[in-house]
């Protein structure tokens, strides 16, 4: 087992080695923010995945979450200087909210069944929402506002874009490691076992309230680190960030990587971001490649028809069913021996 996990984990640093050498290779600033998207999208997505995949607790508003981390980075730096002092500040302001947010959403309704989460959240992201819209003076309403970032030192401002794509691609390997960690711990148990029988786990002798409001916190608090990057990445914010659009993107994400898997939402981001830049291109051969939604839902319908449990999460189930069928033949031949 311990020799898998560790091949997996050098597979894993090799995709992200390959990756990190990509803008060397190709640095034209189109490519640069389409890979800046996938990652921020894939740190969402994988949070999101924390609640549904191993957990089992939907959520309506995790984009509440994510416009958090976005407003409280822009706004931190729009209002003082921008400089590292004031992105860490936002960052610390953006992990407190967020974190405050999701135990209370948390401690308020999931001592209930899931979907009053669910519809919870759905309220509180409506209500950020709303308040985003009408506080003006601060977030700009629907027009949104541009911020800057931090000046580099020396000859690393020229190639501002590629650092923030390796200071990007960085954030999303080390928190994927961390949440592979989480879910591959005791703790990672008790939440899967959660999502599989939660009155099973708790005739055992868990509380399980304060993991799902643990899981809760630690899903919201990464979510708005994946909105900080995106605020950062774009220069510019506005309330589009808390639309429940952000939340079902993550909800695809999950659903056509694999749920339950921390993988099959990063692939999951590569498809729909690839999905959106080269179907929308498309739209100069022909009119009905202006509506771009409509053929990746044809996507959507095949992955979900060829791949019920997502790609990856059907990939390993597949080969988890090979290895089954080579342990009981191997038993079979001893058995015919002895």
């Amino acid at each position: 087992m311990m020799k898998r996990l560790q091949t997996s984990t050098w597979v894993y640093l090799l995709i992200a080695f390959v990756l990190m050498l990509l803008p060397f290779v190709k640095d034209d600033r189109w490519f640069l923010f389409l890979m800046i998207q996938i990652f921020v999208f894939a740190i969402f997505a994988m949070s999101y995945d924390l609640l549904l995949g191993y957990t089992g607790i939907v959520s309506f508003g995790h984009a509440m979450f994510f416009g958090i981390g976005a407003y409280s980075v822009a706004v931190t730096m729009s209002r003082l200087d921008s400089t590292f002092s004031s992105f860490l500040l936002g960052v610390l302001v953006a992990v407190i909210i967020s974190g405050i947010v999701a135990f209370l959403a948390g401690v308020l309704t999931l001592k209930l069944k899931s979907h009053y989460y669910a519809m919870l959240t759905l309220a509180l992201a409506g209500m950020f929402l709303y308040i985003a819209e009408r506080w003006r003076s601060v977030t700009g309403g629907n027009d949104g506002f541009t911020f800057r970032i931090p000046e580099l030192p020396g000859v690393l401002q020229d190639h501002r874009n590629v650092v923030i794509y390796l200071f990007t691609l960085l954030s999303m390997v080390l928190l994927f490691f961390g949440m592979k960690r989480l879910t591959e711990s005791p703790l990672g148990r008790v939440l899967v076992g959660i999502r599989e029988n939660d009155q099973r786990v708790e005739s055992l002798g868990f509380r399980i309230m304060p993991y799902k409001v643990l899981i809760s916190v630690v899903s919201g608090v990464i979510a708005a680190l994946a909105g900080v990057l995106y605020a950062v990445s774009l220069r510019f914010v506005n309330t589009q960030v808390f639309d429940i659009e952000v939340t079902l993107d993550a909800l695809l994400m999950t659903i056509i990587g694999g749920v339950g898997t921390l993988v099959g939402p990063i692939l999951g981001s590569a498809i729909m971001n690839l999905s959106h830049h080269f179907l929308s291109d498309l739209a100069s051969v022909h009119w009905i490649f202006q509506r771009w939604v409509i053929l990746f839902g044809i996507i959507f319908i095949l992955v979900v028809i060829f791949f019920p449990n997502g790609i990856v999460g059907t990939i390993q189930k597949k080969m988890h069913e090979r290895k089954m069928k080579q342990r009981v033949k191997q038993v079979e031949k001893q058995s015919a021996k002895n």
